[in-house]
């Protein structure tokens, strides 16, 4: 059944378009979501929801005019038209608009929807998590354990006469746990996620999950804490993409480009990495948990290199900033729901595979720090500098992963560093995660080959 069918969309946007702007477009999308979430050896909480609302949007003079409504009968949305076209001074109506081109994407194929599962079974997986990561080891205090789905139907219609539709079904399972050994305390995690169903749990079921956060813990209880100073450090494709999604990827998109808050602002077709490094951001990869067919402004999810053998080549647009650069849109216009306008977002964004053999790439190395898992960080998208966890490393000593380490930050520039990396491996691993910015979460992923950065400060103890 179409999402729209109560009210006309042109009319809608004919009235937004009555005093004149540039451009307006319809978002609306229907939701159902669920989540459970298990702590302190129970089902803490269990949340299902529905919700089906629209956003409409006029652009004039490079500025947006942005509302969003419940109410979806055709004279509450008319009303909201009128509303939103006072935002625009008085110029030029917009002639009839009609249809032009439709396109409708059914998306991935989902084997087990999580509609078809029942929610006492979605509770089971939660809680063989739970109990089996607190079996493993007596050492562990806490355990969280987090399941959500959600089935997310969109159309988008536009002034220029395109209307697209959309159903996304995505999943998210993860595990947190706290293992304490005397003074010393320890987390570990561990998620999974995608734009798929239930059957994601067939190559990573709950417990595999559980047990891979739970050892990272333990681990790290007998680590040693991290010699802090320079050396050179080898990012496992493990580590997911931390270093690109924040200390660059962040920097590439490009509103922030525009307003000069990027350290990559104007330097389109200049050297800004290494030549062994190329990055690209991809929303047509199948079942990534940043795929899409069209993002949330009806443009198709592309394929778009970033970075090509060290040379910045392209920001990443949505339609407002590809219309102040006079550039092609890269469908890279997302928002979390239809409360919010859409704005240049990340979706699945890597380091591209290089030749080196990662195996080669440790054994390099006569001395230094292997990291195996990023956590968190900080980075300044003005400048470049970023600080991040590291959530699971390694000494590397005459070129074997010797004893784990803990503690350890890694402090740096993203251009230097970008500049400095001398080895990309011939592997590729993903990371995912839900990308915040402008109080607006979106699913992404990200993935970067293994890679050999030759100096960099590592932060821990200074001897």
């Amino acid at each position: 059944m179409p999402l729209i069918k109560d009210f006309n969309p042109f009319k809608i946007l004919k009235m937004a378009l009555k005093r004149g702007g540039d451009f307006a477009d319809i978002y609306m999308e229907e939701t159902v979501n669920t989540s459970i979430i298990c702590e302190e050896n129970k089902i803490e909480k269990v949340i299902s929801g529905r919700d089906r609302g629209l956003g409409l949007r006029v652009i004039f003079d490079f500025k947006t005019a942005y509302a969003y409504t419940n109410d979806l009968t055709e004279k509450g949305l008319l009303k909201l038209a009128d509303t939103v076209s006072r935002a625009v001074k008085e110029g030029r109506a917009k002639e009839d608009i009609s249809l032009v081109k439709k396109d409708i994407a059914q998306g991935f194929f989902i084997k087990t929807p999580p509609s078809d599962v029942d929610l006492l079974k979605k509770a089971e997986l939660v809680k063989h998590a739970n109990s089996f990561a607190r079996g493993l080891d007596k050492r562990i205090e806490q355990v969280k354990v987090v399941y959500g789905d959600g089935f997310r139907k969109t159309a988008v219609v536009n002034s220029f006469g395109q209307w697209v539709e959309e159903n996304r079904t995505g999943i998210l399972f993860l595990v947190q746990v706290v293992a304490r050994e005397g003074d010393v305390v320890q987390t570990g995690y561990e998620p999974i996620g995608g734009v798929m169903g239930l059957e994601i749990f067939e190559e990573s079921p709950p417990e595999k999950v559980a047990e891979t956060a739970s050892k990272r813990a333990i681990l790290m209880l007998r680590a040693k804490k991290a010699q802090g100073g320079k050396m050179p450090v080898v990012l496992s494709s493990e580590a997911g993409g931390t270093m690109i999604h924040e200390a660059v990827g962040h920097g590439l998109e490009a509103d922030l480009a525009q307003q000069g808050l990027s350290v990559y602002s104007g330097k389109i077709g200049e050297k800004i990495a290494s030549p062994l490094i190329t990055v690209i951001d991809d929303a047509t990869i199948p079942y990534k948990r940043g795929s899409f067919f069209f993002d949330d402004e009806g443009s198709p999810g592309q394929k778009t290199t970033l970075v090509e053998n060290g040379v910045l080549k392209n920001y990443m647009y949505d339609r407002l900033t590809a219309m102040k650069d006079d550039a092609l849109c890269t469908g890279n216009g997302r928002r979390e729901s239809y409360h919010h306008r859409p704005i240049p977002r990340m979706t699945n964004t890597m380091i591209v595979s290089g030749r080196a053999n990662p195996e080669e790439i440790i054994k390099s190395l006569e001395k230094g720090l292997f990291v195996k898992k990023m956590g968190g960080g900080q980075v300044n998208t003005v400048n470049g500098d970023f600080v991040f966890e590291v959530t699971e490393g390694y000494l590397i000593e005459k070129g074997k992963i010797g004893e784990p380490v803990r503690g350890a930050t890694l402090t740096g520039n993203g251009p230097e560093v970008l500049n400095n990396i001398d080895m990309v491996g011939s592997d590729l691993g993903f990371g995912i995660g839900t990308c915040g910015k402008d109080a607006q979460g979106v699913p992404v992923s990200d993935a970067q080959p293994t890679l050999r950065i030759p100096e960099i400060v590592v932060g821990g103890e200074v001897k």
